[in-house]
Parts: structure tokens; C-alpha cells; sequence
């Protein structure tokens, strides 16, 4: 039963996939389920972290590193089915990228939509996830995965719409991956509490920047039989993610309690829901 369900999540840049769903890939790779990563631009534009990668050689070459990244970590969460909507990235909000024309930022939204309808209709999910409306943290590019996810969760279904893309397919579900305001902040302060570093310790820190009130979180997935599988995968972005980033060093006991979970906000369902759930196949099984 379990490969006639199908996900696929919609993810802005490499290292994105990790981050807030990589638990959630590996869970359902190892369920059995048909699991499908998207991810829309090169990474292009990403900041290299580690000072001694920071070279002007790296940077020439980046987008062709960080696919060397994603490989990896798509390899440790067990990912096989990997498609690109091949976009450039766009940067940060104001900044040069935002002009280039390759860049998703400047994608004709229907060519965007089409690309990504097509995804759907080929690898049939009944579950479709990406960001919310402020795209997670106001990123354009994560911006840009919204509306197209979004828009594809009904044109996908559409005979209508982009006829060319093949056969329609109307998926069921759809949730934004979410970041719960409440909890992090009480791991954070105690970290900085018992002296750790925490993200708290950097004055123009702002958490609501990224996360959402706690009541706004309709899934919470249990992950902690693939924390490891997770904690690889970060680690597989090295040009990306530091070494003294929250995420790796977390204590043990938080660990589990905070990184433990991945939470998503439902948006649309077409079959009937549970007031929280910790499936995003609830109601599908």
C-alpha cells in the first residue's frame, strides 16, 4: 500500500531539503513511500561559510559544489527521486541577482507554474509542501517556491492548464513546512542560560523573522529514528552550514525534544482532517 502514496517537496536551494524536512524525507524513504525532492535554483548566490573555502575559485564554481552537496545529502536521507525546476538563484532581497534574468526571482510566473506542474503530474503525490507566503525567512527564491507550489496544487489537477504537462493529477494535501516560535526560543534561552552559544547571543537576532506562533502548527512529525540520518545530511553542506551552527550543537537533551520534530502548518486538504496530526498521509492510509 505504502508506494501508492506519494510526497514531493518543493525547496528553494540546496541545503533547504535538510533543514526543516530532512527527518520528514528520510521517515517516509523508509516507510516505503514515493518521495519526491524539487529543488528550483543552483545556489548560486549562497554565502561559503568556512573561511578557508571562501576562495575566488569556490565561489566560480558553486552552483557545481553545492550540487556536490545536495548529492550527498540526498544519499544520507535516502532521497533517490531529485528533480530541478533549473532556475539561477536569485540572493538576498535588493541585491544584484535579483536583476539576472536566468534567476527564479524573474521567471515568468506561468513558465514557473508549468515546470513545476509538470513535476506533479508525473510523480502523482497526494501530499505537496514548500513555504509560506513570506517564503520562510522573505528569501525571494523561497518566495517564488510558494506561489508556484500553491498554484500547482490546483492547476496540477486542471485539464485546463498546461495540457502539454501530461495526464492531470490532483493532489490531496497541502502544508507549509513551519518553524514553532515558542519552543525554540525556550531552547535557546536556556542554552545562553548555561552559557552555550545561541542565536540569542547576536543583538539583531529576530526570531519571528523565520518562525511561526506555536498555534499556528497543524503536524508535528516525529523524527527521532532519523536524527542521525538528518544530522549527516547538514553536515554534507559544508559551504553552507557551520560547525557551530544551532542544529549540531544542541545539547543531547534538547536535541531530541527540539530537533526531534518537524512541523507543518496544513493549508488546503481535500479528504478529512485531525485537529493535529503527526502524518502528513493522515486521512490517505
Amino acid at each position: 500500500m505504502n508506494d501508492s502514496l506519494s510526497l514531493l517537496i518543493v525547496h528553494a536551494h540546496p541545503d533547504d531539503e535538510c533543514l526543516t524536512t530532512g527527518g520528514t524525507l528520510a521517515r517516509y524513504v523508509a516507510e516505503g513511500l514515493q518521495v519526491t525532492l524539487v529543488i528550483a535554483t543552483g545556489g548560486e548566490e549562497g554565502e561559503i561559510v568556512v573561511p578557508e573555502l571562501d576562495t575566488p575559485e569556490n565561489k566560480a564554481r558553486l552552483r557545481a559544489i553545492r550540487d556536490e552537496e545536495l548529492a550527498c545529502s540526498c544519499s544520507q536521507l535516502g532521497v533517490t527521486q531529485l528533480e530541478r525546476l533549473g532556475y539561477r538563484d536569485s540572493g538576498m532581497v535588493g541585491t544584484d541577482a535579483n536583476d539576472n534574468p536566468a534567476c527564479f526571482h524573474q521567471a515568468d510566473p506561468d513558465e514557473a507554474l508549468g515546470r513545476l506542474v509538470a513535476l506533479v503530474r508525473r510523480h502523482r503525490p497526494q501530499v505537496l509542501v514548500s513555504y509560506d507566503e513570506r517564503g520562510g525567512y522573505g528569501h525571494p527564491d523561497h518566495i517564488a517556491c510558494h506561489k508556484a507550489t500553491v498554484a500547482a496544487f490546483t492547476a496540477a489537477g486542471d485539464p485546463m492548464r498546461f495540457p502539454e504537462a501530461g495526464p492531470t493529477w490532483q493532489p490531496l494535501k497541502l502544508y507549509y513546512s513551519a518553524l514553532p516560535r515558542r519552543s525554540l526560543l525556550q531552547a535557546w534561552e536556556y542554552m545562553r542560560a548555561q552559557g552555550m552559544p545561541s542565536p540569542l547571543d547576536n543583538p539583531e537576532f529576530d526570531i519571528t523573522n523565520f518562525t511561526v506562533d506555536d498555534n499556528q502548527i497543524t503536524a508535528s512529525l516525529p523524527i527521532q529514528p532519523y536524527m542521525e540520518q538528518k544530522r549527516r545530511a547538514v553536515e554534507c553542506h559544508v559551504t553552507q552550514i557551520r560547525r557551530d551552527s544551532p542544529f549540531l550543537t544542541m545539547p543531547e537533551e534538547l536535541m531530541r525534544d527540539i530537533w526531534g520534530y518537524e512541523h507543518f502548518t496544513l493549508v488546503e486538504a481535500r479528504v478529512p482532517t485531525e485537529q493535529h496530526e503527526d502524518d502528513l498521509f493522515a486521512g490517505l492510509r
